[in-house]
């Protein structure tokens, strides 16, 4: 790795974000009830979407104003041909995306209910070969770059040598541990910017999070394991953010009617770095997420949901924040 020549360094006042990441064809079935255990219903739609975390993370960094390099690997077919070409047209620098002859391009099947609910089964395929020869071969893949943004849907191992790398390098090394696979404590100093749902911040911390309160426990429990930064997601009802200053709630931006929420964390996620490569504070990057992903759920699909900057930026404002003292749940959240 890389597949060919790396590519050159961005240009001064233009701090790249590497993605390491998972590409996948995803097969979009609409169903109006996911089925049950020996139950067969019918799809009212299929769709093939260029998706996979890595991806759809890489387009929504790139959508929202920031240079990308795609660094993750497909499979020598044509699903990955496309994917690549898909990456391209976003104006993505697919020169580190390395082609397996030996594995098919990662696959997933998304069942999305008519609630706007999903599903997903994932067969990893080239995914699961994602490797550097050796710690120099990554150094390599990185030089240029400011952030690198990381998920778990690729090899443990890589990620691991890609976040050690990132911070000796003094990257910003922003990790969604999604799924949560176990991670030793070894892995929180390596965080710059952890970015988490509820059932995520529960995996890793022990605590159950059933609201705001117990979010920001658990936020700030990750950030005594290490993390400098944590984000903590809560669907319609906005995202926690942890830091030196404490925590405090940003609610969401109300939506009349939730499509598809497929993409919708992905989308956050990429509008927060963009604006953190942009130079604004880590509440401004959690808003804007918040927009972007207000308007991600209202149309189906990953990728063709994720929207640019400036419609994110024309979407309503989100409520001010409320702050989140130890303990206290603020009167506006809705108990579980």
């Amino acid at each position: 790795m890389p597949a060919s020549s790396p590519p050159p360094s961005p240009s001064a006042g233009s701090p790249t974000v590497a993605v390491v990441g998972s590409l996948n064809l995803d097969l979009v079935l609409r169903v109006q009830h996911a089925p049950e255990a020996g139950q067969t219903v019918q799809a009212d739609g299929l769709q093939q979407v260029n998706g996979g975390k890595g991806a759809n993370q890489a387009v929504a960094c790139a959508r929202m104003g920031a240079p990308v390099r795609m660094i993750g690997c497909v499979g020598a077919d044509a699903p990955g041909e496309r994917l690549a070409d898909g990456l391209r047209a976003e104006g993505i620098d697919v020169r580190w995306l390395r082609r397996d002859a030996q594995a098919s391009t990662g696959t997933a099947v998304v069942v999305v209910e008519a609630s706007g609910q999903n599903r997903i089964v994932v067969h990893p395929g080239a995914n699961a070969t994602l490797a550097f020869e050796n710690d120099s071969a990554c150094e390599q893949a990185l030089d240029g770059c400011a952030a690198v943004v990381m998920q778990l849907e690729t090899p443990l191992a890589t990620a691991r040598q890609v976040a050690e790398t990132a911070q000796r390098r003094g990257l910003r090394v922003v990790l969604n541990p999604s799924p949560s696979l176990p991670l030793d404590d070894s892995w929180w100093p390596l965080v710059s910017l952890l970015i988490v749902n509820e059932s995520e911040a529960e995996a890793y911390t022990g605590m159950p999070v059933a609201d705001a309160a117990a979010a920001a426990c658990a936020a700030r429990t990750l950030r005594e394991r290490g993390c400098a930064q944590v984000l903590v997601t809560l669907g319609e009802h906005g995202v926690v953010v942890s830091d030196a200053r404490g925590e405090r709630l940003h609610p969401a931006v109300p939506v009349a009617q939730v499509v598809d929420t497929t993409g919708a964390g992905d989308t956050f996620l990429g509008a927060v770095v963009a604006e953190l490569m942009a130079g604004r504070d880590l509440d401004t990057a959690a808003r804007t997420g918040s927009r972007a992903a207000s308007l991600c759920v209202q149309t189906a699909g990953a990728q063709p949901s994720i929207p640019r900057r400036d419609s994110a930026l024309a979407c309503a404002e989100p409520p001010p924040a409320l702050p989140l003292p130890a303990g206290a749940a603020p009167a506006t959240w809705s108990q579980a």
